[in-house]
């Protein structure tokens, strides 16, 4: 028997997601799902905002193939609806649900994990192995000896609302079609000069809008994650989109930013954790979490049975874990953007500044104030050459090297 134990009423009622569903693996698992999944809209549009105080500077990529099956396995979803349709296709394959149960602790015999201690009647549960999928907070790992202590540089943290609008309003306001879909990434002045950013994701008939920053860089301002969440929701390029809108809910989420070269452990005696537990987030400009949360679950099952064939759920055995994710595109990606984190921290200017100097250039270039184009360009260039062209190259070369 596999039991899961759920902290909330049901299903979905505690996960919080910025809004994108990546879904590879969950099309392999149950094929062509989004025909009965409570999906809200197939992301259509990626858009790239660089914020400075009243301006913005904007990429737009709009992709027509991304309209039909699979949809570029890229969905907005509503956490709350759409987990409880997940967890009973957990129940059809015999998975027991367990909703309202926290697990406290683990239970730990001779130094191998034997079970969960839980907060209900007979809360003690014995298992061959634990599988950890406790989010970015995971108590139980540091328990299981499997990390040490959060460094404020490796945990972001984001603040959301999902906001009502009247029907059809979302499609008319974002030019959208029922297969349509938009996701807007917001830099520079989206977080008042922190490293971080603001999204906003198009559902059915409501918008998930929200920020998210590094706790390192917090230190630099007094304002609550709620006063950081308002002021981006009234910048002048983003309040156009909420006209109108009333929040219907909030909700506040750590996300993991650790980087490759400082993932826990990811496997020990009767214990296995994936997904935020175990720090399996790709925070480069992809933002991807959902995709590699379910292959590292899908892993740690596929591990799980051949523990069972062996008869055997030690360490040396689960060890093949480790492994199958390095094999997938979950280590690879973490791997090829290892450096982002330690980048962002070192260098907080690319997302600070440079944003801010391109919606500056980009403003300079298009002014139309009775000088000739080639004033223009000069002006432009002229700001270009007083930030130093050996200072943008070696910028450029260092950004390249660990985001593209």
């Amino acid at each position: 028997m596999v039991a899961v134990f759920e902290r909330g009423t049901y299903p979905g009622a505690k996960n919080v997601s910025g809004g994108i569903l990546f879904t590879t693996v969950l099309n392999e698992l149950i094929p062509n799902f989004w025909e009965e999944a409570p999906i809200e809209r197939p992301i259509t549009r990626r858009r790239f905002s660089a914020l400075t105080a009243e301006d913005e500077a904007a990429l737009e990529i709009e992709v027509g193939a991304y309209e039909k099956p699979p949809f570029n396995n890229s969905f907005s979803v509503l956490r709350a609806k759409f987990d409880q349709w997940f967890a009973a296709k957990a129940e059809e394959a015999d998975a027991f649900v367990l909703p309202e149960t926290v697990v406290d602790e683990l239970i730990v015999e001779n130094g191998k994990v034997v079970g969960v201690r839980a907060r209900r009647d007979e809360g003690d549960m014995y298992a061959k192995v634990v599988v950890l999928a406790d989010g970015a907070t995971s108590l139980l790992s540091k328990q299981a000896g499997l990390r040490g202590d959060f460094k404020p540089s490796h945990m972001i943290s984001a603040v959301k609302e999902v906001v009502e609008f009247p029907a059809g309003m979302i499609a008319d306001r974002f030019g959208l079609e029922d297969n349509q879909g938009a996701a807007m990434h917001f830099f520079g002045e989206s977080v008042k000069g922190l490293v971080g950013s603001g999204f906003i994701y198009t559902n059915k008939n409501t918008l998930s809008v929200g920020i998210g920053y590094s706790i390192h860089t917090k230190r630099l301002t007094e304002d609550k994650p709620n006063d950081l969440l308002e002021a981006f929701k009234n910048h002048p390029r983003v309040r156009r989109y909420l006209k109108g809108g009333k929040t219907v809910e909030y909700a506040a989420h750590m996300i993991p930013e650790y980087g490759y070269n400082n993932l826990p452990k990811l496997y020990g005696e009767g214990v296995l954790v994936c997904g935020d537990a175990a720090g399996l987030v790709n925070t480069s400009i992809y933002h991807e979490g959902t995709n590699l949360a379910m292959a590292s679950g899908r892993a740690a099952g596929q591990t799980v049975i051949e523990a069972k064939e062996k008869g055997d759920y030690g360490a040396a055995t689960l060890a093949a874990y480790k492994p199958k994710l390095d094999a997938s595109f979950v280590m690879k990606d973490m791997k090829k953007y290892a450096q982002v984190n330690d980048l962002m921290q070192r260098r907080p200017d690319f997302v600070t500044q440079y944003p801010l100097i391109a919606a500056d250039l980009v403003k300079s270039y298009f002014a139309v104030d009775g000088r000739s184009k080639d004033e223009v360009l000069a002006g432009v260039m002229r700001k270009i050459k007083n930030l130093g062209y050996i200072k943008l190259a070696k910028d450029a070369w260092i950004a390249k090297k660990a985001i593209l």
